[in-house]
């Protein structure tokens, strides 16, 4: 289920196959980078669930701070560290390993809280005016260097490989970093008591990351570390949680521990799962985790017992007919893949990602005039909302399906910058341009994309 990108390659291998297709769950994304000979791909996880459980938690304190709440800039990466970073235009990203590490909702919302109080702090753009001189990554290069946060296990390493220079800017720059932290802290204080929420969790979080530092014999100095003393801040913290009015209160643990539950199923091996999650556990999160392993097992029987149980017990829960219309689909079983992917959506509607894979299963479906119809426009209503590379790709499809080769380059063109391929995309925006005939609506729209592109060109050039 998990498709990862070499990391050496810029561009993902990809056909489209039926297997291939059929990959939906994680979406991997090679991501731009500021030299592209370079470039390297970290991958994002894309679910429904997650991400709705994540807004839960994240909006409130984003209102609070009174920064606009737009879920497409939250992005769950796939890396088992503890580490969470904010990047250009209010961007969140949070590690799978954050989220499964911590043991309540409230220690995710403390590390959230800690992180839009960067946002608030304006600490990017002012960061970005500070380091001018060291060539400070944009959004696209602070990813890259989430890519040797994962391959080193240290975000503050990646950071100061991200930056380069010469050891005392680079202690300048350091020094700024951690009077920026201590300000973030501050502020993510002020932020969960303005949510009625305790500084508990946040504190737990610390002393669990402290914990792990000294099993493994990290030494926090002054050259790579981008946050404080963690004792200095475990200080902090605890002064913080005696002086509020607020007591540690339990909020969406049921939400949470299946969230947790799924993304450890699908990121671990059966094995791993059936040692967290043994069968002798017959909780919904167990369960939920169970059929996921079985299913990773190729055990489709069992795995289709366990979440039709499930069903039974919630038969409106979307996200259990959504895992059992993965499993038909991901088997070869695609009219009760599409089925289910239907009722799910019925259970959520307007859920872009619930649409994408609808559209999905009815691509592999033989589909008929009516149903590249169907399948267009809810591809077009998730692009919309929530635009991905999968998204673009399948649009793409479904109009050369369709006879519509002008909006499926167009499709393509938009696919091929996502994953970083501004060149690509271009020779593809070209080829749309000569289908385009008298449509004026789709040429406003290869203008704004050919518009895109060229900036990216020239931010290329620019690095280079």
């Amino acid at each position: 289920m998990v498709e990862k990108t070499d990391k050496k390659l810029k561009l993902p291998k990809f056909r489209f196959s039926h297997q291939w297709l059929m990959r939906r769950f994680f979406l991997p994304l090679a991501i731009l980078a500021c030299s592209f000979a370079q470039a390297q791909a970290i991958s994002l996880i894309s679910d429904e669930e997650s991400e709705i459980f994540l807004q839960k938690i994240t909006q409130p304190l984003f209102k609070a701070a009174g920064v606009p709440y737009n879920r497409s800039k939250v992005f769950i990466v796939n890396d088992n560290s503890l580490n969470a970073f904010v990047s250009d235009g209010n961007t969140l990203f949070i590690h799978t390993g954050t989220i499964t590490s911590a043991s309540s909702p409230e220690e995710l919302s403390g590390v959230i809280a800690h992180e839009t109080g960067h946002i608030m702090g304006g600490h990017i753009i002012r960061q970005k005016l500070k380091n001018e001189a060291l060539q400070q990554a944009s959004l696209a290069s602070m990813l890259l260097a989430g890519t040797t946060a994962a391959l080193t296990g240290r975000g503050d390493v990646a950071m100061a490989i991200a930056l380069g220079g010469q050891s005392s800017t680079l202690n300048n720059y350091m020094q700024y970093r951690t009077e920026q932290e201590r300000s973030a802290d501050e502020s993510a204080v002020k932020l969960l008591n303005a949510t009625r929420q305790s500084p508990q969790g946040m504190l737990k979080f610390m002393k669990r990351i402290s914990q792990r530092n000294d099993l493994s014999g990290i030494e926090e100095t002054p050259y790579f570390r981008t946050h404080p003393v963690t004792r200095e801040r475990i200080n902090f913290m605890e002064q913080a949680v005696s002086k509020s009015s607020y007591q540690p209160k339990r909020q969406y643990p049921e939400e949470f521990l299946r969230v947790k539950a799924k993304l450890l199923a699908f990121l671990e091996t059966p094995e791993q799962t059936f040692r967290r999650y043994p069968l002798s556990n017959s909780s919904v999160p167990a369960r939920y985790a169970q059929a996921i392993a079985y299913f990773k097992k190729l055990d489709i029987d069992n795995a289709l017992k366990k979440i039709n149980s499930l069903i039974a017990e919630e038969p409106d829960n979307p996200f259990f007919h959504e895992l059992k219309a993965q499993i038909y689909l991901e088997t070869g079983k695609i009219k009760p893949a599409r089925q289910e992917y239907q009722s799910a959506l019925a259970k959520l509607p307007g859920s872009p990602l619930l649409q994408l894979s609808l559209a999905q299963a009815i691509l592999e479906d033989n589909p008929s005039k009516n149903d590249l119809k169907k399948a267009i426009s809810l591809l077009n209503q998730a692009n919309i909302k929530q635009p991905t590379p999968m998204g673009w790709l399948l649009l793409s499809r479904a109009y050369e399906a369709s006879g519509d080769m002008a909006y499926s380059n167009y499709a393509a063109a938009e696919y091929s910058l996502s994953i970083g391929m501004p060149e690509v995309a271009q020779r593809q925006l070209k080829e749309a341009n000569n289908f385009t005939a008298a449509n004026s609506k789709l040429k406003l729209k290869i203008e704004d994309l050919s518009s895109r592109i060229n900036i990216l060109l020239k931010d290329k050039k620019g690095t280079q």
